[in-house]
């Protein structure tokens, strides 16, 4: 059976704790930093916290982001992914469909609730 140790696994996700410095809801799945910040974006939150890596249920290891209560609407559509971004290397980081996609207004503020992202153990 193939194995990793868990440092392996935790310097892929600290990056994600370390350098993350924005949270996008955006209208489509972004592929690229430029998608997620402005193409498919409709609000954001700098406001981001994420834990370090620990145990994931069913093997392997993931990091958790806070729940998101104070995130800005700046575009009027329907959100139906996140991307989590690090502004100054400008880095696409992490994508994530949302729980359910949501109507959105320019001006309003948005909520997210706590995201899992997490590597399996191989198999």
């Amino acid at each position: 059976m193939a194995t990793l140790d868990n440092r392996v696994f935790d310097n892929g996700l600290t990056v994600l704790d370390t350098e993350a410095d924005k949270i996008i809801i955006t209208s489509q799945e972004a592929t690229t930093y430029a998608n997620a910040n402005s193409t498919y974006a409709l609000g954001n939150s700098t406001s981001l916290s994420i834990a370090a890596p620990s145990d994931r249920s069913g093997g392997g290891r993931e990091v958790v982001v806070a729940a998101i209560t104070d995130g800005s609407v700046t575009g009027t559509g329907t959100a139906t992914h996140y991307a989590i971004v690090d502004v100054s290397a400008t880095r696409l980081l992490a994508t994530g469909s949302l729980t359910a996609s949501q109507s959105v207004t320019s001006g309003n503020t948005f909520t997210l609730s706590t995201v899992s992202i997490g590597i399996p153990d191989p198999a």
